[in-house]
């Protein structure tokens, strides 16, 4: 049996792996590890413990993760090879031997995709939820689809012939289109065309029902109705494709306007090279051909669908209507002691720091207080980071309301967000117009510390009171990422705080930082010190630990400096949800590491790393940080990233002795990472415990935000079961 059990069980024994561990085989591929987290996502779809259409929530979420994987890092790559570019990666392959490896296990993982679709449509079915295709009408589906045609798809469609007066057209990155082979019976004239199928409209037409639910692709409708489109035309062949293209922003680092240059950036994003071409399997050759051809895609670029192109819509199904087959509600809590304190996040801080775990506490108490902040006479200046927002941003709401009634704000908007960019650009339009100071901070740099500032006068001083999070400033995502937020008005943390953002709309570099380190400048040498020191203390014989929590682990010294450090006798213990390049348990190199990823209702994503420092964890002794920030070269090299050192002792035990003790004891969400890479999900027998780390935090409210809780009061490692 796999034990995923970190906090009370053994290391595993070592594995001798037929690697030499001086070169670059110590490293598991970073490419081939996303495709490997990806797969355990396919595999909730899989798991008959996850509610049906939650299930058919991870097979969406599968393929839009593959999709954005293809648009970036596979378009990275296949722009290296065409430069001629042989670079090794970690592991010592060239961007060719990469892309070989990458096409052969997501060819895989697309195929296996589409299994899990069959059996899930299968077993929705079953539930009375149907997907139909032509077949499957009736007299009355056809009348219903008919009007529904007519109303709200005809006016947006646009047939496009393909001949000599009209050219290919350009379809832009997860453009979706129906090519048509057409013959006018009267004269026997051939007609090619595309139908575009319009993105804004659902994938999914709902047809009426006694019972239950009923769905005809869009596409199908859009072929029952190709006469209406192309009157005197019978169809003699189709197929459906979608494209996928390059998606990287590339920007001139002289640019004079960063905000109309990263404008014109995501135009040329929507007219990147074709990185994939997905395609209906057996789909006429000439009109096959024609695609490839006028696309200028190669046979290596082409994935043939046998089944449903665009998995990712399938979200589209996962139906409210049908709570039974849906994860129970969850409310997220209210922290007690805000309530103690009726709702006055100033007053709530001023007791003493809190740490908030969302989603299990409410972001709306980020929100409330920005809006606090905003409304209050007393305070006078407020700054922020936005890396990821919401479209109509209630923190971008509370900044301009601030700037309105004349305090001073100063935002920091990132612009280099990926796929976020055209939103930042109108966040940062917006607050400019309120009145706020909008810095972009950095041409070099992305900026993705979570920080927030409030100074309030309070008799003859000012008050900082400050909030770091692990996670984007985000109301929607919050609601499913768990992520750390603190706030405190510790006045060191305060100064740390202004000295960063000093950094960011000034260039000053932060000097004599207290509690807090930033990449790029002291991030990574605090971590590589830190984990010196477990070494150090290992070999003086003292109790060596480490335990980490991240999304991904791919930064060469990093991993290098855990390597010595197992060597060395430090028991380091990792929870990391997606990359890792890393290799667990091998013999002479990392005996003495063990990693996990939790996959699960939640997705993982605040950043934790615990060291013992000379006692066992859980203690509360021990050096407690947060952080922004992966272990990742970029987090630690290329951008501006927070670590942000606890030393209130209930936030403390709350992050060593809960969050990060049921993130180790967690054994039903959990797979365990062997040696040459692949991982094993946690067995356990059917109809014993298992803990779940999700399911016990929902049932316990964070140490921190509890009005009596104190350092002691740590919750069992429990909850209730089904």
């Amino acid at each position: 049996m796999t034990d995923a059990n970190f906090l009370e069980g053994a290391y595993p024994a070592p594995t001798a792996l037929d690697i030499d561990i001086e070169t670059p085989d110590r490293f598991v591929n970073r490419e081939l590890s996303w495709l490997s987290f990806n797969w355990r996502v396919l595999e909730e779809a899989e798991n008959p413990r996850v509610p049906l259409l939650e299930r058919l929530r991870f097979l969406s979420i599968s393929a839009t993760n593959l999709d954005e994987f293809y648009t970036v890092r596979v378009a990275g790559l296949r722009e290296l090879t065409n430069e001629g570019n042989t670079t090794p990666g970690l592991d010592g392959r060239t961007p060719a031997e990469q892309l070989v490896v990458i096409d052969q296990d997501a060819r895989r993982l697309m195929a296996r995709q589409q299994e899990v679709f069959t059996d899930l449509q299968c077993a929705m079915a079953d539930q009375d939820i149907h997907i139909l295709t032509q077949d499957d009408l009736n007299a009355d589906d056809v009348a219903f689809l008919e009007d529904v045609f007519l109303e709200h798809v005809f006016p947006v469609l646009s047939p496009l012939a393909i001949d000599p007066a009209h050219p290919f057209p350009f379809l832009p990155n997860e453009g979706f289109a129906l090519a048509l082979q057409l013959e006018r019976p009267t004269d026997k004239r051939q007609l090619r065309s595309l139908l575009p199928v319009p993105a804004q409209i659902a994938r999914f037409v709902a047809l009426p029902a006694k019972s239950g639910h009923r769905f005809l692709p869009l596409e199908e409708l859009l072929l029952i109705q190709i006469s209406r489109l192309f009157p005197g035309y019978k169809v003699k062949g189709h197929c459906a494709f979608k494209v996928l293209r390059d998606s990287d922003l590339e920007v001139e680092d002289e640019a004079e306007d960063l905000v109309r240059e990263f404008e014109t950036a995501l135009k040329r994003r929507k007219r990147g090279e074709v990185v994939r071409l997905k395609i209906s399997a057996g789909a006429p050759a000439a009109l096959k051909d024609l695609i490839m051809d006028e696309l200028h895609v190669k046979e290596d670029t082409v994935v043939e669908v046998n089944g449903l192109i665009g998995i990712a819509d399938l979200g589209e199904l996962v139906l409210d209507e049908r709570p039974d087959l849906l994860w129970p509600p969850f409310a997220p809590r209210v922290p007690e002691r805000v309530q103690d304190h009726d709702g006055d996040m100033f007053a709530a801080i001023r007791q003493k720091d809190m740490l908030l775990h969302h989603p299990y506490e409410t972001f709306d108490m980020v929100v409330r207080f920005l809006k606090q902040a905003a409304r209050d006479p007393d305070v006078v200046a407020i700054k922020q980071t936005l890396y990821r927002t919401s479209k109509n941003s209630p923190i971008v709401e509370a900044l301009c309301e601030a700037a309105e009634d004349g305090k001073s704000v100063t935002a920091l908007v990132e612009l280099k967000a990926r796929f976020d960019e055209a939103a930042n650009i109108r966040q940062s339009r917006r607050l400019e117009r309120a009145g706020a100071h909008v810095v972009y901070g950095f041409l070099q740099y992305k900026t993705h510390a979570k920080i927030s500032t409030v100074v309030r006068r309070e008799g003859d001083k000012l008050v900082t009171y400050t909030h770091f999070g692990t996670g984007n400033y985000h109301p929607i995502t919050a609601r499913i990422y768990t992520d750390l937020s603190l706030f405190t008005c510790d006045a060191a943390l305060g100064r740390d705080a202004t000295k960063v953002f000093n950094y960011l709309s000034g260039y000053a570099q932060p000097e004599g930082l207290e509690n807090l380190s930033i990449s790029p400048i002291s991030l990574k040498r605090t971590l590589l010190d830190r984990i010196a020191s477990e070494a150090e203390n290992a070999r003086a014989g003292k109790p060596a630990m480490i335990w980490a929590k991240m999304n991904s682990l791919i930064e060469s010294d990093v991993i290098d400096a855990l390597y010595a450090a197992s060597q060395a006798g430090v028991q380091i213990s990792l929870v990391v949800r997606g990359i890792c390049g890393l290799r667990p348990g091998v013999k002479g190199l990392s005996e003495n590491i063990r990693v996990k990823s939790v996959v699960g209702r939640f997705l993982e994503h605040s950043r934790i790393v615990c060291f013992a420092d000379g006692k066992e964890l859980p203690s509360k002794k021990a050096k407690v940080f947060i952080s922004s920030a992966d272990w990742m070269g970029r987090n630690l090299n290329r951008r501006v990233e927070t670590l942000v050192e606890i030393k209130n002792n209930t936030v403390k035990a709350q992050i060593v002795s809960q969050i990060m003790a049921a993130n180790m004891a967690d054994i039903a969400q959990s797979w365990v990472m062997n040696a040459d890479g692949s991982y094993d999900r946690a067995t356990y027998e059917e109809g014993t415990f298992a803990f779940n780390c999700h399911r016990f935090f929902m049932e316990n409210p964070s140490l921190s935000g509890r009005g009596s809780a104190g350092a002691g009061d740590v919750p069992r490692l429990t909850h209730t079961d089904d």
